[in-house]
C-alpha cells in the first residue's frame, strides 16, 4: 500500500454559475460550447491547453473525415459542415505536400451522385490556421473560455452534478452549472461522477508532425499499426498505453519522440536529404482512453438502423456506405441526468468507438449535446427526460441531417451507371 498524507479541508470560491459548463476544448466541446451559446444560454468552455481543436490541431491530426456517406448523399450538417468549412477557409491553394486541400468541388457546386461518390465530402487543413479560426468564432460569439485550467473534482446532489472543482493559475476554486457536458476525450468527468465507464489502455506509439525536407514544408502522418476495434490483435504493434495513466500519458509521449527522432537519424544518412521537425504534436496521440458506458451502447449492430431517440447520423470514414445514428441515450449519462458525454467519451462499444472519435462525429454530439442541455435547463423535465421530438426540431432548425431515409443503405451510384443528378 502506497504512503498518504492527510490534505485539509477548505473552502472553495464558486467562481462563477453558468447554464451549461462544457470541459474540453476539443471539437465535440467548440461544437457543443456553440451550439450552447446559440440557444441564447451561458457557457464556459474549460480546456486544459492553450488551444482549441484537440488532436485535430494540437495533435496535427489534420484530416476532417467525411460528412458523407460515400455513396455521394450528405449525412452530417450543422455545426459540424459549418466547422468543415472554417477548417480551410484561409486556403486559396491547394498545398500537396503538406496536405491542405480544400472542399472538393462537386460539393461546392451540382455535382452528380456519381462524382460525389468518387470524392467524399472532407479536407485536410492547416492545423495552426484551424485552432486560431475556432478560437475567433467562439470569441466573436461570446462563449467563455478558460485556458490552463484542468478539472480536478465534481460535486453531486443525487442524480444530478452541481460543480466542477478545477485549478488554474489563479489557483482551486469551484464552477456552477445547471447541466456539464463532458468533451474532454477521457470521460474525465463521467469518472469523476461515478458514471460506469471502459477503458481502452491500448494506445500505439504516434505522432503526426510537420517537416521541413530538402526546403519543403510536408506532413509526417506518423504511427504504429493499431488495432480498429482498440485492442492489441489485428496487427498491432506494442508498447501499448493507457491514456488514463500518468505514467503511460508521458511514457508514450516520450518514446513516440524517441521514434520520430530516430526516423530522422536514418532520412538525414542520406547525404541528399536535408529533414528536420518544425511541428510535432503537443498532446499524446491517444485514439481511445476511456468512455461512459450506459446501459446502451452504440455499435456495429446499429448500422443503418433508427432508433427511436436518434439525433444525428455519422457516416464511417474508413468506408464508403454505412450511416450509423447518433443518440440521445448514447450521450446523456444513465445515472447523472445533466451529464453528457460527447465525441470519443459517448457510450459506444469497440465496434464503433473508431468512428465515433472522428472529427465529424464529435461535432454532430457536441451540437446536439449542447442543445440537449439547454433544453434541460430551462425546463427541467422529470426524471431528465428531454423530449427527442423537439429536440430533433431544434438540431434540424440549425440545419442538420435527420431524414430517416438518409440513415438507410443506399445503392452505389458509380455501381448502377450514371451520371444520376444529384
Amino acid at each position: 500500500m502506497k504512503p498518504t498524507v492527510y490534505e485539509p479541508g477548505r473552502d472553495l470560491p464558486v467562481e462563477a454559475h453558468y447554464d451549461v459548463v462544457v470541459v474540453g476544448g476539443g471539437i465535440a466541446g467548440v461544437a457543443a460550447a456553440l451550439a450552447v451559446k446559440r440557444q441564447g444560454a451561458s457557457v464556459v468552455l474549460i480546456e486544459k491547453q492553450f488551444g482549441l481543436g484537440g488532436l485535430a490541431t494540437l495533435g496535427n491530426v489534420i484530416v476532417y473525415l467525411p460528412i458523407c456517406d460515400g455513396n455521394g448523399r450528405k449525412v452530417m450538417g450543422g455545426i459540424a459542415e459549418e466547422l468543415l468549412h472554417l477548417s480551410v477557409a484561409e486556403l486559396k491553394n491547394p498545398v500537396p505536400k503538406a496536405r491542405f486541400v480544400p472542399v472538393p468541388d462537386c460539393w461546392l457546386g451540382e455535382g452528380s451522385l456519381v462524382e460525389r461518390s468518387k470524392k467524399r465530402f472532407m479536407t485536410s487543413f492547416n492545423p495552426f490556421a484551424f485552432q486560431m479560426a475556432m478560437e475567433r468564432v467562439l470569441d466573436k460569439e461570446g462563449v467563455e473560455i478558460m485556458y490552463d485550467t484542468r478539472v480536478c473534482q465534481i460535486f453531486r446532489d443525487g442524480p444530478a452534478m452541481t460543480h466542477v472543482i478545477v485549478e488554474n493559475k489563479s489557483g482551486r476554486m469551484a464552477i456552477s452549472g445547471g447541466a456539464f457536458i463532458d468533451a474532454s476525450g477521457d470521460a474525465d468527468l463521467c469518472y469523476l461522477a461515478g458514471c460506469k465507464v471502459e477503458v481502452f489502455p491500448n494506445n500505439v506509439l504516434n505522432g503526426w508532425h510537420y517537416e521541413i525536407h530538402n526546403g519543403e514544408l510536408r506532413v509526417v502522418i506518423f504511427s504504429n499499426p493499431y488495432d480498429k476495434e482498440h485492442g492489441r490483435g489485428n496487427n498491432a504493434k506494442g508498447p501499448f498505453f493507457d491514456g488514463t495513466n500518468h505514467k503511460d500519458v508521458t511514457r508514450q509521449i516520450i518514446e513516440s519522440r524517441k521514434l520520430i527522432n530516430e526516423r530522422y537519424e536514418k532520412k538525414n544518412a542520406d547525404p541528399e536529404v536535408e529533414a528536420y521537425p518544425i511541428g510535432i504534436n503537443s498532446i499524446p496521440g491517444f485514439r481511445v482512453t476511456r468512455r461512459l458506458h450506459n446501459a446502451f451502447s452504440l455499435g456495429e449492430c446499429h448500422r443503418h438502423v433508427w432508433l427511436e431517440d436518434t439525433v444525428g447520423f455519422t457516416s464511417d470514414w474508413r468506408r464508403r456506405g454505412p450511416v450509423y445514428p447518433i443518440t440521445l441515450n448514447s450521450m446523456q449519462a444513465d445515472d447523472v441526468r445533466n451529464l453528457f458525454a460527447v465525441g470519443r467519451c459517448l457510450s459506444a462499444d469497440s465496434t464503433l468507438v473508431d468512428v465515433t472519435r472522428a472529427i465529424p462525429t464529435c461535432a454532430v454530439s457536441g451540437e446536439a449535446a449542447g442543445i440537449a442541455a439547454v433544453m434541460l435547463v430551462r425546463e427541467q423535465y422529470p426524471g431528465g427526460n428531454i423530449p427527442v421530438d423537439e429536440l430533433r426540431q431544434k438540431l434540424i432548425e440549425k440545419n442538420n441531417v435527420l431524414d430517416p431515409e438518409l440513415l438507410k443503405e443506399a445503392a452505389d451510384p458509380i455501381e448502377m451507371g450514371g451520371p444520376v443528378e444529384h
